[in-house]
């Protein structure tokens, strides 16, 4: 059991794939065996988000999600909700259901098809912020979808609202030294989520992020290998980062397709799920060339965890 009297977001937070029936259904069976699975392969908690297809969801099946991830948790860790949408009202419509429904915390991204200003950008954040009692995680996606945020943009919101309250997830490049910035410009006080699907975990780790949300695929890799980090073991640091960082680098040349195919390609080669259904169109998929080099990289990761 992970939960704890500490109710801060930290640690291994994996992102949710979303299993799917073949009559497109969300498939309760399979999802609740991935939320088994992450717990016993010692995530602290677990999140919905971009790779979650939140944005090819809809609204009705947004918020089924969020209700059988909720169900789900049963205190056994951390439950972060992606909330951001295309209008602050549809966003704050999400974050109450999310925190009604039992979500520790929240994450949003900015809209993505209408390019803010950092004012608009800021005041879209803090209306959402203002709704709910739980932290809420800001999320520059801009690595796969919409524009980076202001590094402005963060100070106002961490001065408003508090680091107890407001964390961060900066994934515009270059990561590492963006994330220096936020650090230093907040002597320290600003929380950083990493969520580079664990290729830049081990730079980041070293510039003071207190947690990682990594893929479901590697989820036992990126555990042993935050644990590594940890204890300072070089060895034991580079023997796992490597081939992860082999894996994510066949899922960014996808995009965000790319994530979503292999995640669910190595989670049915686990017998987690029962198919690798993803909801269309997509502009990615993966080759059998591809596939061949995910199976490599994947049977060297499974020998050193």
């Amino acid at each position: 059991m992970n939960a704890s009297s500490d109710k801060s977001l930290h640690g291994v937070l994996p992102v949710l794939q979303t299993p799917f029936t073949d009559a497109g259904e969300i498939d309760c069976d399979v999802l609740n065996r991935e939320i088994d699975w992450a717990f016993e392969a010692g995530a602290d908690g677990v999140v919905v988000a971009m790779v979650s297809e939140i944005l090819r969801l809809g609204s009705a099946r947004r918020k089924q999600l969020t209700e059988l991830v909720c169900q789900a948790i049963q205190g056994r860790g951390s439950c972060v909700i992606s909330v951001g949408a295309e209008s602050t009202g549809e966003a704050i419509e999400f974050a109450t259901h999310a925190e009604r429904m039992g979500a520790t915390g929240l994450m949003a991204i900015p809209p993505v098809a209408t390019a803010l200003g950092s004012a608009a950008t800021l005041e879209y954040f803090a209306a959402i912020a203002r709704s709910v009692s739980i932290p809420l995680v800001v999320q520059d996606a801009s690595s796969y979808v919409g524009a980076a945020i202001d590094l402005s943009v963060y100070l106002r919101l961490l001065e408003e609202f508090g680091d107890e309250r407001i964390y961060f997830k900066p994934e515009a490049s270059p990561l590492g030294p963006n994330l220096s910035r936020l650090r230093d410009a907040t002597h320290g006080k600003a929380k950083v989520l990493e969520g580079s699907g664990g290729i830049n975990l081990v730079d980041c780790y070293r510039r003071g992020i207190v947690g990682t949300m990594p893929g479901m695929d590697l989820l036992d890799s990126v555990v042993a290998l935050w644990k590594a980090l940890q204890a300072g073991d070089d060895d034991r640091i580079y023997q796992l980062s490597l081939p992860i960082c082999g894996v994510v680098a066949l899922e960014l040349q996808g995009g965000l397709d790319g994530f979503l195919a292999i995640e669910k390609y190595l989670l049915k080669k686990r017998g987690i799920f029962t198919n690798t259904h993803q909801i269309q169109p997509v502009r990615w998929s993966l080759d059998a060339e591809t596939q061949a080099e995910v199976d490599r990289l994947f049977a060297r990761l499974q020998a050193v965890t």
